[in-house]
């Protein structure tokens, strides 16, 4: 079993005595004008690099990227534990390349396998193999006992965080 990576432990630097992003913003707003988006969106960035390390520390001792993680999980929660390549790429939101790429080093480490689809000869499904299976569950378990890399919030702030990240990702096209 791997070694548990907690979120405050993948820091790169010490911390400083000062939020910089606010610091970033006092400057925006004496030299540019309104600071708020570049704020807001400066500390997301920040936060996605945060989560970032913390996940792919998890993930690491399962040979596993986030893409390839994801893919795992998106077939162990499908009903024949297999999907078309195509429809892979809709529900991880990549291009089509990224899919073939994503599902190639799968399929060479023993994750998931290409199988014919039984009625439509010109569709390929990725099967998740029982080894593909178990890794994405030794996985689960490392990301989960990081909390995905997300500090502890009340069930409230979850919430509220999920209800606005919902919203720029509606407003950006990702769901109706």
């Amino acid at each position: 079993m791997s070694q548990i990576v907690h979120p405050a432990t993948v820091r790169r630097n010490a911390a400083l005595p000062y939020d910089p992003i606010a610091r970033a913003a006092e400057l925006w707003e004496e030299r540019i004008g309104p600071s708020e988006t570049m704020a807001v969106a400066t500390a997301v960035m920040r936060v996605q690099q945060i989560i970032q390390t913390s996940v792919d520390a998890a993930l690491r001792p399962y040979g596993l990227t986030f893409a390839r993680y994801e893919a795992l999980v998106l077939l162990a929660f499908s009903r024949r534990t297999c999907l078309p390549m195509g429809l892979m790429g809709q529900r991880l939101q990549v291009h089509p390349t990224s899919v073939t790429n994503i599902v190639d080093r799968l399929e060479r480490d023993r994750m998931v396998a290409r199988v014919p689809h039984p009625t439509d000869r010109r569709t390929t499904l990725v099967q998740l193999t029982n080894y593909g299976r178990q890794r994405q569950q030794e996985a689960t378990a490392s990301v989960v006992a990081v909390n995905f890399g997300l500090a502890e919030m009340g069930d409230s702030q979850w919430a509220q965080l999920w209800k606005l990240l919902a919203e720029i990702r509606r407003a950006a096209g990702d769901f109706v």
